[in-house]
């Protein structure tokens, strides 16, 4: 029996692949080492570079983060995780906290969550009116578009999650003494109110996804994809080059004087709990 082409593009079944552990290792690491290379050209060009993440609890931003970081400087590369305002930023422009934590020449910062916080939480939780959400609409276009306008490169990414999904990776943080700290009461209302969520996301979409700033979305119920897509698509987005740099070349050891190293006997050394271990 003939083989049935028309299977293989199939959207759901390609995203049903899973891909290999030496492919995705692979293929990260080759991202990982283009992101090195877009930070020294941004280091060099003094380039400022905004990255948004945003989507549901437990939606993969984290991880995805976390890999986009792990081999960059964080003298250039900052994270900007803010916990809830204080009382004081409670009764400043709302915009307000998000700015000084905006990158400087040279620097990029990701934001894990940021001023859509309005948007999304607020708007479903009731921390903020109506006529609040409505002011946010109307203004985050537009300072967006003043960050655009002053040369700062904005990337926004939505991690989609299905409702299955997140329900499995909440049941699995539970269980994990690791990642127990990730499940708050603010993640459990979240499956409660997903519709609610989802309109408020929707309407979101709706004022903020623009020619200018749009939205781009990561189908992450498979974490390797997500970040592996994500990655990619905010590589092939920046104009970035790479930096030549002078070969470095080690300096021959000097001849040892006489200096004597002191005693063991006068510092005070950790534990050897490796021994401990192996059962030396």
């Amino acid at each position: 029996m003939g083989k049935d082409d028309s299977s293989d593009d199939d959207p759901v079944k390609k995203r049903n692949r899973k891909i290999p552990k030496d492919v995705y290792e692979a293929e990260l690491f080759r991202l990982q080492t283009e992101l090195v290379k877009m930070q020294e050209w941004v280091k060099a060009t003094g380039a400022r570079i905004v990255v948004v993440f945003e989507g549901r609890d437990a939606a993969g931003k984290g991880g995805t983060i976390k890999r986009v970081t792990e081999y960059l400087s964080p003298r250039v590369a900052r994270i900007a995780a803010l916990p809830a305002p204080t009382e004081r930023e409670r009764g400043q422009w709302y915009f307000q906290r998000y700015i000084e934590h905006l990158p400087a020449r040279g620097e990029i910062v990701l934001f894990d969550r940021s001023w859509y916080n309005r948007a999304g939480v607020e708007r479903v939780m009731g921390f903020c009116t109506p006529k609040e959400h409505t002011l946010f609409l109307r203004q985050c276009p537009i300072f967006e578009q003043m960050l655009i306008d002053d040369g700062i490169i904005v990337r926004k990414y939505w991690f989609s999650v299905s409702d299955d999904e997140q329900l499995r990776r909440f049941k699995s943080r539970r269980n994990d003494p690791l990642r127990r700290w990730k499940l708050s009461p603010m993640d459990l209302e979240s499956v409660y109110r997903w519709e609610d969520y989802s309109r408020a996301k929707d309407e979101m979409m709706v004022h903020t996804d623009l020619p200018t700033s749009p939205w781009i979305v990561v189908e992450s119920d498979d974490k390797k994809h997500a970040r592996l897509n994500m990655m990619a698509h905010l590589l092939a987005s920046i104009n970035y080059e790479e930096v030549p740099h002078p070969p470095v070349e080690l300096p021959k050891r000097p001849l040892i004087g006489n200096y004597q190293r002191p005693s063991r006997e006068v510092s005070t050394y950790v534990d050897d709990h490796v021994s401990t271990l192996l059962g030396d």
